[in-house]
């Protein structure tokens, strides 16, 4: 049977992370349902990209951070004994906010996460990478020059180049630091479009500073505060014309 739309992929659980005795966030309650975007809105420096860094275990290559509470991913912790960081980042994907291409081919970044993980016959790959690169909207664009050096590309064409090495391999949940903070408008638009276009199929968390943006694509938000020097769930930005969750509500 297919998975409800409503039925809960992430569930953070009084989570809190801290530098020594400092917290960075506190007490974090939060619900993702599948196929959604949920956009974490919020002042810099309210711990979003610390938030989005525990989803899939990267907070663990900070040192000096300590993570107290859970996080479940379908009804799973993700901190439990033996749970391995390397698989859940590869259903738990994550893209940021710079592109970070490497100096090889168009090609060989789709394929660098896939190959190292060993997963998928050689004879399925230009399947697979014209899957990932049409799903991240930059097929038509590069199909052709497949084997030219990425590093030739546009700064919005590597950022979508990026989105699709990590749609590679074939990822559930994608978290996205803004991705799009970096682009002139018609980048950000063409990434946006890749983004709405894998609404429904996976489920997304959008760390945005903009407003529009989150209007643009999110179906929930959740906006972080700062109290006392650390990151709690708060009320959403008035200005916001979608409903957004309170503490343990999405």
């Amino acid at each position: 049977m297919a998975e409800s739309r409503s039925a809960p992929v992430l569930e953070v659980r009084d989570l809190s992370v801290l530098a020594a005795t400092q917290p960075i966030l506190r007490g974090i309650n939060l619900t993702v349902p599948a196929g959604v975007i949920l956009a974490l809105l919020g002042p810099s420096g309210a711990g979003k990209s610390t938030l989005l860094r525990c989803l899939n275990r990267l907070i663990d290559l900070t040192p000096g951070l300590r993570v107290q509470g859970e996080v479940r991913f379908h009804g799973q912790s993700i901190f439990a004994a033996g749970a391995d960081p390397d698989a859940l980042r590869a259903r738990i994907g994550i893209l940021f906010q710079q592109p970070a291409v490497f100096p090889a081919s168009i090609r060989q970044n789709v394929l660098f996460g896939v190959r190292h993980a060993g997963r998928v016959p050689r004879g399925d790959w230009p399947e697979l990478i014209e899957r990932a690169l049409g799903e991240a909207s930059l097929w038509e664009e590069v199909k052709d020059r497949l084997d030219a050096p990425a590093l030739r590309l546009s700064v919005g064409q590597q950022q979508r180049l990026c989105l699709a090495r990590t749609l590679a391999m074939n990822p559930e949940v994608l978290l996205l630091d803004e991705p799009t903070s970096a682009l002139d408008p018609r980048s950000a638009e063409a990434v946006e479009h890749s983004l709405l276009r894998l609404k429904g199929r996976r489920t997304l968390v959008l760390v945005t500073h903009n407003l529009a943006q989150a209007r643009r694509l999110a179906d929930q938000t959740a906006c972080l505060v700062v109290r006392e020097g650390a990151g709690e769930i708060g009320l959403p930005d008035p200005d916001l014309d979608r409903p957004a969750p309170t503490v343990g509500e999405i």
